[in-house]
């Protein structure tokens, strides 16, 4: 399913920076920080799904927060000390691209996790857009 969805030539400058050099983008200044439509989010680099709008809270930090990946096999999980404290950095399994960071302050009732993402890691699919761009298998996570 994986589906290269850019190359390192058409990346921007940000999604440069947070992917292939572990940046941050700005909060509260990013694509999808606020975005309320249903669909997926895959990694910008490789096309891997990553995240799904059924698991994204509002955390008031400024960036795309979910609760849980579609899938933990396709995240990694690393020890990271750059800033003078231990945190726990979130990296794509497929492309290595660095995503965010885990934080165990998410909401109780979603498993209390809190995966910080940049949304310049991400690509958006809309639900309505699943099937168009490959990623039909994904639209029985939106069947009530």
């Amino acid at each position: 399913m994986s589906k290269k969805a850019y190359d390192d030539g058409k990346l921007t400058s940000i999604q440069k920076h947070v992917t292939l050099n572990n940046g941050t983008e700005p909060p509260f200044n990013n694509e999808y920080w606020n975005n309320h439509q249903d669909g997926i989010y895959v990694d910008i680099l490789s096309g891997k799904p990553l995240f799904s709008s059924l698991d994204k809270f509002d955390s008031d930090c400024g960036w795309p927060s979910f609760a849980k990946p579609i899938d933990v096999l396709e995240v990694i999980e690393k020890n990271d000390y750059s800033v003078g404290m231990i945190r726990t950095e979130v990296r794509s399994l497929e492309s290595d691209a660095h995503l965010g960071h885990l934080f165990n302050d998410g909401p109780s009732e979603l498993g209390g996790l809190r995966y910080c993402i940049n949304s310049a890691a991400l690509r958006f699919i809309p639900v309505g857009q699943l099937e168009k761009e490959g990623y039909g298998a994904y639209l029985k996570l939106f069947k009530k």
